[in-house]
């Protein structure tokens, strides 16, 4: 089933699902996932939109205790740098 077809927005042929000020980047059948947190915002216009963004590589696995699970951690200024090393991250994590 294509990822279109979940109704999820992609970025880069990999699923972004938002809950509230939470993003996770990727799939979680695979055996890491980014989960971005928002921690500030500012105005832009009419906008309001993502100043500074937590980055965390993470494990999917259940069974790992939630504190081990992260494997990486970063804070960025706004959602484009924080997608960028997502990507990064997400894509040399997969290859291993």
């Amino acid at each position: 089933m294509s990822q279109q077809k979940q109704g999820f927005p992609t970025y880069k042929g990999k699923p972004l699902v938002r809950s509230g000020d939470t993003i996770y980047y990727g799939s979680m059948r695979d055996k890491y996932v980014i989960k971005m947190d928002v921690k500030s915002k500012k105005k832009v216009g009419d906008l309001e939109v993502a100043d500074k963004v937590v980055v965390q590589l993470m494990y999917t696995d259940p069974e790992i205790r939630t504190r081990k699970q992260i494997v990486k951690t970063s804070e960025k200024d706004g959602l484009y740098l924080a997608l960028d090393i997502a990507d990064a991250w997400l894509a040399r994590a997969l290859a291993d």
